[in-house]
C-alpha cells in the first residue's frame, strides 16, 4: 500500500483527572522530523510518545502536541504540601544567596512545582498507559488517512503513466518516416548542386542523420523506467525515495528525446513526457 505524508488525527483520552488531548499533524518531508509540544503535566513522557510515533511512521514533518486538560466541573479540596513548601522556601533562600540578583519563585511558580498540590496528580503508571493508548490510537488514524491520500495519488501517477505509454507509443512509427522524408529532402539538394545524386554520398550523409535521431535508447529506458513505476507502486510503501530518484530519470531521457527531435511531432511528443513527470513528480513528494 502507498502512504501520503500528509495527514492529520485528533484523540480525546478519559484520565482520573481530565481529559488528555493529543494531535497529530504530517506534511511531506525528505526525512521523518518529530516536533513535540506537551504541557508540563504530560512532559516527562515526551521519550515514549517520541519512540511510539518513530516506530510506525517513516517519512514526514510530523507535530504532536499533547495536553492534560482537568475538569472544571470537579470540586476538590485542594491541599499544599507543607514538607515540598518548606523545602521550596529553602531552596529559594540558598539560591539568592548565592544570586541576589534572581527573581523569587511567584505563586503560579509554586502552585506548578511537582509534588505542591496533593490530590492532584494522577497515577504516573495509568498516565503513561493512557498516552500509549491515546497516541497508538491516533497514530491509527493518521495511518489510515495517509493511505487513503496515497491510494488516490497512486491512480494519478498511474493515469500518468498510461498517458506516457501513448507518448512512446506515437513517436516510434516517427522515425522510420523521417528518414524517408530526409533521404529524398537530400537526394533533391544533391541532384540540384550536381545534377546527379551521388548514392554514396546520400548513404554517408544517411548514417550520420540515422545516428543524430536515433532514440530507440532512450525510447527503451523510458518505458523499463515506467515498467519499475508501476512495480514500486504495486509493492506499496516506502517506496517515496525510490519513485523521486526514477522521476530524475524519466526527465533526463525526455530531455534528450526532445534535443534529438528533428520534428514538429517528436518535439510536442517530449514536452506532453516532461509535463507528464512534472506533475508526476509533484504527487511523488508526498509519497512516504
Amino acid at each position: 500500500m502507498i502512504y501520503s505524508m500528509t495527514g492529520y488525527a485528533s484523540v480525546e483520552h478519559e484520565v482520573s483527572n481530565g481529559v488528555l488531548v493529543l494531535e497529530l499533524r504530517s506534511v511531506n518531508h525528505r526525512y521523518l522530523e518529530l516536533q513535540l509540544k506537551l504541557d508540563d503535566h504530560v512532559r516527562m513522557f515526551e521519550p515514549q510518545v517520541r519512540e511510539l510515533i518513530s516506530t510506525h511512521l517513516k517519512r514526514g514533518k510530523v507535530e504532536c502536541r499533547l495536553s492534560l486538560a482537568h475538569r472544571a466541573t470537579e470540586q476538590r479540596q485542594v491541599q499544599l504540601d507543607d514538607n515540598v513548601l518548606q523545602q521550596l522556601a529553602q531552596m529559594t533562600v540558598s539560591v539568592q544567596r548565592h544570586f541576589p540578583e534572581s527573581r523569587p519563585l511567584s505563586v503560579s511558580d509554586i502552585l506548578r512545582w511537582p509534588g505542591v498540590v496533593l490530590g492532584e496528580s494522577t497515577d504516573q503508571e495509568t498516565l503513561g498507559k493512557a498516552i500509549q493508548e491515546a497516541v497508538l490510537k491516533a497514530v491509527q488514524q493518521m495511518t489510515a488517512a495517509r493511505a487513503r491520500e496515497g491510494a488516490k495519488l497512486k491512480d494519478i501517477i498511474l493515469e500518468r503513466l498510461v498517458d506516457m505509454e501513448t507518448q512512446v507509443a506515437k513517436v516510434r512509427p516517427l522515425l522510420p518516416t523521417q528518414m524517408q522524408t530526409y533521404q529524398a529532402r537530400l537526394t533533391a539538394k544533391l541532384r540540384e548542386a550536381l545534377g546527379v545524386a551521388d548514392e554514396e554520398r546520400v548513404r554517408q550523409e544517411l548514417t550520420i542523420f540515422a545516428q543524430r535521431i536515433d532514440v530507440d535508447e532512450e525510447l527503451s529506458r523510458l518505458g523499463a523506467h515506467i515498467t519499475e513505476v508501476k512495480h514500486l507502486l504495486n509493492a506499496g510503501s516506502p517506496a517515496g525515495k525510490q519513485l523521486d530518484f526514477l522521476m530524475q530519470e524519466l526527465n533526463r531521457e525526455a530531455n534528450t528525446l526532445a534535443s534529438k527531435s528533428v520534428s514538429t511531432e517528436v518535439s510536442q511528443a517530449a514536452m506532453a513526457l516532461k509535463l507528464l513527470i512534472e506533475q508526476m513528480r509533484e504527487q511523488v513528494q508526498n509519497i512516504e
